[in-house]
């Protein structure tokens, strides 16, 4: 109700974006939806039958039981061992402190912008798959910077189509994965102004123009 109020409330100006400030600081979470979690659901929800047996995700389990078909285990990987809702605690990049070959599915959303070495994280992602596991990769094209993460560990890279078929072929290797990318320019431009995804409508939303890459998603699977 709060969300909803904000967005009647403080509405966006369509005809005059001649401003330095954003609508939401946020994202757009205090006015509902961001529009990167609009594209991410679009994106597991388009490789349910993927999300089975065992399954890995990275921070909490949500989207392993929304989009989850016939899941086994749900595990949850942190790296803050202070985090109480993680089943192991470990880091992509160093190798010894995550599992080989245990996951069918690893839902890793959101994460490779805030590794410095994220090519290292893509091994990590290949590690611990089991051999045909698949992985379910998200990472921000066009978007703000997160203050809440540049302050914690850092918010260090933007991503294309391009530079993530490149990362993925080195460790995954040819034809082992697939790219999507969501995103126009008024998806674009709503995010950056912190507008939610439900001041749009569904045809705006899901108009794809891959200069507007506003997310780039990745399946991956291991061979």
């Amino acid at each position: 109700m709060k969300k909803l109020i904000r967005r009647l409330v403080n509405k966006p100006d369509w005809m005059n974006f001649r401003r330095v400030t954003p609508l939401s600081l946020k994202f757009g979470f205090d006015r509902g939806t961001p529009i990167d979690r609009y594209y991410i659901e679009r994106f597991l929800d388009a490789h349910r039958k993927s999300i089975h047996g065992t399954v890995l995700e990275i921070a909490d389990d949500s989207y392993t039981r929304k989009f989850g078909d016939k899941v086994a285990t749900r595990d949850v990987l942190r790296f803050d061992k202070t985090n109480h809702c993680a089943t192991i605690h470990g880091d992509l990049t160093k190798f010894d402190t995550i599992p080989v070959d245990k996951f069918d599915c690893f839902i890793c959303t959101q994460t490779l912008n805030f590794i410095y070495n994220f090519q290292g994280a893509i091994k990590g992602i290949h590690q611990v798959l089991k051999p045909n596991g698949v992985a379910l990769v998200t990472v921000a094209g066009l978007c703000q910077i997160s203050q809440y993460d540049m302050d914690r560990w850092g918010d260090y890279w933007r991503f294309t189509d391009l530079s993530m078929t490149k990362a993925f072929q080195e460790i995954f290797g040819e034809g082992r994965f697939e790219i999507s990318t969501y995103g126009n320019v008024l998806s674009a431009i709503s995010l950056l102004e912190g507008i939610a995804a439900e001041e749009l409508s569904k045809e705006e939303l899901d108009v794809n123009d891959k200069v507007y890459q506003v997310l780039i998603a990745i399946k991956a699977w291991k061979k």
